[in-house]
């Protein structure tokens, strides 16, 4: 998975500062051909394409798509807000990049909080094995190996492994690279160069204990979309096709991939038609058409996940909403781009032809449902028989500042007038925590 964009101008700004187009200009002409063919597509497979299609996605198009600080931000020696904001403001200009991820510009201190929560609920006993997916340059890898050696016992970080799951193959090379600096990591870190969400990849089930970290990751997962005429009429897919030689529309059909029902009986959406007799008046004479944005890349990656690794403990950050949507429905993504130096968003994703970075806003609760449901656990109760075992997981929802106080180290990251850039600048965010519990065969 690819890291995505800045929370700190996520939340500072109106608008959103997205990924700097830094690939070969092609025109939009050009790359719908390559995204939609003669074929029709779900909108899933049309953001897959859109983002990370080797030729023309996204993410494929910039030879230097994470940022990273040369050296930590000295936080204790700023005055305050407007002493960051301008240091900030510095950083962003001698950089050739757009943005960086709060792993980096908080580092060591951010990946030392998610180190610090692993070695609190872990099981020491055991060698501890870590997967991160989307791991960006390497910055939060290292943070977290730097943190075992010198604050674990001289065992966990003898016998740890950490391995990165990376969909790009230059920040595959860049994390090597960043781990590399210290000399004792590299025989503990690898970097397998493929995507989280091909099971194949995974190879055999593992059963041992082990870690996956995704840090800004569940916001660039496909998402599918579905629609209804009016308040009373059924959901319908909505697919992309290409009409009259490079034009996109949507195209809809009655609900049948199973991604999509899964998420729906998850979401537990009312049928249509057990609609009242005033609603259905109400729904002709003022029509209201229905727009609903269903996370299936998250659901086909939390299959995949508990399928390989069954006893995995997880830890997630992401968006918990966005500012100044344009596009309509329940969870509805932002749809940014950049242009001559200027940043836009568009009115609709079908825009986005591989120029336009797509992120959603991830629905914390709902994601916890998914994880249920994947485990195993909500699956028992489909054929209506009450449950003779209970969750097979422990499940947590932490906004950042709280993630960060019981787990970081607060005073870090701190100004001169008490002013804290990582605690009071992430409010859009939050992290989950996912444990197996003694219910795992």
């Amino acid at each position: 998975m690819a890291t995505s964009r800045n929370f700190f101008s996520l939340f500072q700004k109106p608008k959103v500062i997205p990924f700097e187009f830094l690939g070969q200009q092609q025109s939009s002409a050009l790359l719908s051909t390559h995204i939609v063919g003669d074929t029709p597509i779900l909108v899933r497979d049309f953001i897959h394409k859109a983002l990370y299609d080797p030729n023309v996605g996204y993410f494929s198009q910039k030879s230097t798509s994470v940022g990273v600080l040369d050296s930590s931000i000295k936080f204790n020696r700023l005055e305050g807000r407007k002493a960051y904001m301008k240091h900030l403001d510095k950083i962003y200009k001698q950089s050739d990049v757009s943005w960086f991820t709060p792993v980096e510009l908080f580092k060591p201190w951010y990946a030392h909080g998610i180190a610090e929560s692993i070695l609190r609920t872990t099981n020491l006993s055991v060698p501890l094995k870590i997967y991160e997916i989307g791991g960006g340059s390497g910055t939060c890898a290292k943070g977290i190996l730097d943190y075992i050696k010198l604050n674990a016992p001289t065992r966990v970080y003898d016998n740890i492994s950490y391995t990165s799951v990376e969909i790009s193959s230059s920040l595959a090379a860049k994390q090597i690279e960043t781990v590399g600096e210290v000399d004792s990591h590299l025989s503990k870190f690898r970097v397998e160069h493929r995507d989280a969400t091909d099971r194949n990849g995974w190879g055999d089930v593992d059963e041992q204990p082990c870690w996956v970290i995704m840090l800004e990751v569940l916001d660039n997962l496909p998402h599918d979309l579905i629609y209804a005429e009016n308040q009373t009429s059924p959901w319908m897919e909505v697919w992309v096709e290409r009409k009259q030689g490079e034009k996109l529309s949507e195209l809809y059909r009655p609900i049948e991939d199973s991604l999509i029902k899964s998420c729906m009986e998850i979401i537990d959406m009312p049928d249509a038609t057990t609609s009242s007799a005033m609603k259905n008046i109400w729904a002709k004479v003022f029509p209201k058409p229905r727009w609903c944005w269903l996370p299936t890349g998250c659901m086909k990656l939390l299959e995949v996940l508990h399928g390989a690794l069954p006893k995995m403990s997880l830890i997630a950050s992401d968006f918990s909403y966005l500012p100044d949507v344009k596009i309509p429905g329940e969870r509805a993504p932002l749809v940014s781009t950049k242009k001559d130096g200027s940043s836009s968003d568009y009115n609709s994703y079908l825009d986005a032809k591989g120029d336009a970075d797509i992120f959603f806003p991830t629905d914390f609760s709902l994601l916890e449902r998914m994880d249920h449901y994947c485990s195993g656990w909500m699956k028992q109760q489909k054929d209506g028989e009450p449950l003779k075992r209970g969750k097979k997981r422990r499940t947590l929802s932490l906004d950042t500042a709280a993630f960060m106080e019981e787990f970081g180290l607060p005073t870090k990251t701190r100004t001169k007038d008490g002013y804290n850039p990582l605690l009071d600048d992430f409010k859009n965010t939050k992290f989950y925590l996912s444990v197996p519990t003694h219910n795992v065969k």
